[in-house]
């Protein structure tokens, strides 16, 4: 039976889904690629998609700029819909900003730029099992509003994983970039380097050794959680079993 597609939306003309378009694709899901910072209209309903994912970018959550806005105000499709939403890091902050919470730097102006470790809440280790380490790219994070539960924690920035309601979630970090991916933010994105708390290119690359083969494993499973609980017919069970970007 042909699937649905899924929403994608991009914030950068070269930007790329990466492995989170790419295991879609393999699940089954074409994907419908928009980007709004390009003019790149959003629909009115996720009717005839089958759920929706917003990535990272260089802009934040808290930018007075339109399309920025419309982003922010169109997750309530999705959430009023009850429809599969994925944000990463922008795109989860975006989500936290619509359900009213807040967006903001940490207090030292820390940054998480490389591998950080992540730690599963009770909540989140009833869902499945996570990676021990993650990879970052950005300077600010996000609050827990009201109605929503934190999944993963982290040392700089405490809430790196959210659920809100049975199908909208949030990461802070990113388990979608493919090698080339990497080293391309590596190399673009030197300049932030010298931040408080981000790690050097080098460590990015060497992490990626250590550290990818289970966050990739992570994210296929992640997806399955997202997309295909209501076609697989066990949305219960998982409530029950035990250029670089600034977002």
């Amino acid at each position: 039976m042909n699937k649905q597609p899924i929403l994608v939306v991009l914030h950068q003309e070269r930007s790329s889904p990466g492995r989170v378009g790419q295991i879609l694709i393999e699940k089954g899901f074409p994907l419908d690629i928009r980007r709004p910072v390009l003019g790149d209209p959003l629909p009115d309903t996720l009717a005839h998609h089958a759920g929706a994912v917003i990535f990272g970018g260089p802009m934040s959550a808290n930018d007075p700029d339109a399309f920025v806005k419309a982003e922010i105000d169109w997750i309530s499709v999705p959430l009023r819909e009850n429809k599969p939403y994925l944000g990463i890091c922008l795109g989860a902050q975006m989500m936290v900003k619509n359900l009213g919470g807040t967006v903001a730097a940490e207090g030292n102006g820390l940054t998480e730029i490389g591998w950080y470790p992540l730690r599963a809440t009770e909540h989140g280790r009833l869902l499945m099992r996570w990676p021990k380490m993650v990879y970052h790219f950005h300077r600010e994070g996000f609050d827990v509003p009201r109605g929503v539960q934190l999944l993963a924690e982290g040392d700089a920035y405490p809430h790196q994983a959210i659920r809100y309601g049975d199908n909208a979630w949030g990461v802070q970090f990113h388990a979608e970039l493919t090698r080339a991916m990497m080293h391309s933010w590596v190399v673009r994105g030197a300049s932030r380097f010298v931040m408080p708390n981000a790690q050097q290119g080098r460590e990015h690359l060497e992490g990626r050794m250590i550290f990818d083969a289970p966050l990739k494993a992570w994210l296929y499973d992640f997806l399955d959680l997202v997309f295909e609980r209501s076609s697989a017919g066990d949305a219960g069970k998982h409530q029950t079993l035990d250029a670089p970007v600034a977002g």
